[in-house]
């Protein structure tokens, strides 16, 4: 018989539960707490969301610190990162005859997964697990394999204009680019 920790399809999801004398969001995992925001907000399901999603990918909680900040006046959200790619870069790179291709919304998909689990976090805390998270959720969401590795391409391609624009580190996407295509899952291509 294969343990609840060997087998993360067999694991019990911890639930997101009211911390009364706070009134903040906390899920314990592994027997230690983690605290999301205030209970009831977005910001604390996107959390929650995020930590389960590494959780099950690795069996153990975020890390609650970064190393990779090397320059706390670009220390801005993966939402305000992505806007700033969307606004100066994809709007005026991704067009044809005037008008946008079908890239855009390529990419507008792949950024929809990133956002929904890693939105308010710090973009140069983004790093390959978080990557691999996103990926999983695709496989989840049922997306063929194909379409899963474009999209990681396309959010690698966010980092990498952030880079070359020196708002990121550029650690943080050369970690990204060690990231494998996905291994399987979804709907065969």
């Amino acid at each position: 018989m294969t343990s609840p920790r060997t087998n993360p399809r067999k694991r019990k999801i911890p639930s997101l539960c009211l911390h009364k004398a706070t009134g903040q969001a906390v899920v314990r995992i592994d027997g230690k707490d983690v605290y999301c925001g205030i209970y009831g907000s977005s910001e604390a399901q996107q959390k929650y969301d995020r930590v389960i999603a590494e959780w099950l990918l690795t069996n153990r909680p975020t890390p609650t610190a970064s190393t990779t900040t090397q320059n706390p006046a670009n220390d801005f959200s993966v939402n305000e990162l992505v806007l700033a790619y969307w606004t100066r870069h994809i709007t005026t790179y991704y067009v044809k005859k005037g008008k946008p291709t079908s890239e855009q919304d390529n990419i507008r998909q792949a950024l929809r997964f990133l956002r929904r689990l890693y939105g308010t976090t710090p973009a140069a805390q983004f790093g390959p697990l978080a990557l691999k998270a996103v990926r999983q959720s695709m496989v989840e969401a049922g997306r063929c394999r194909n379409l899963i590795n474009k999209d990681v391409g396309r959010i690698r391609g966010l980092f990498k204009w952030a880079t070359e624009n020196e708002l990121m580190p550029v650690t943080v996407y050369q970690a990204l680019a060690t990231v494998a295509a996905s291994p399987g899952g979804g709907i065969p291509a």
